[in-house]
């Protein structure tokens, strides 16, 4: 199986609800790093899984869409605690959306929230 990943960061804010979490319950900033991974059988007949071109460009549209934003305003969250399992799930299934690539079998993505902690989430195509 082939994989294809891109990485980007950008900061946002967020603020944790529905428990106690002491000062995650304040609005604070993270310097989040996503990644994408794309993953099929066959190459295309350019030989790319994916344009890396298509992907760079579908990942810095979401990511421009999250720079600098606070995560509980934004309508995807919603009623959600702006966790990074939500958003990772988010982003996945909003990325997988904007790419049109027949012979990808999953798209995985994965966020850290700072040096230690990370989630991901992967969907089949």
């Amino acid at each position: 199986m082939y994989t294809t990943a891109v990485k980007r960061d950008f900061v946002a804010q967020h603020y944790l609800i529905g428990g106690d979490w002491g000062a995650e319950n304040e609005p604070h900033s993270h310097h989040y790093q996503v990644e994408v991974q794309l993953m099929g059988e066959t190459l295309d007949a350019h030989g790319y899984l994916v344009d890396i071109v298509e992907i760079t460009g579908a990942l810095d549209e979401l990511v421009g869409q999250l720079r600098d934003q606070t995560l509980n305003a934004l309508p995807q969250f919603a009623g959600r605690n702006p966790s990074i399992e939500h958003l990772a799930r988010l982003f996945c299934q909003s990325f997988t959306q904007r790419l049109q690539a027949a012979n990808l079998s999953r798209v995985r993505v994965q966020i850290w929230e700072n040096d230690i902690a990370w989630s991901a989430y992967e969907q089949t195509c």
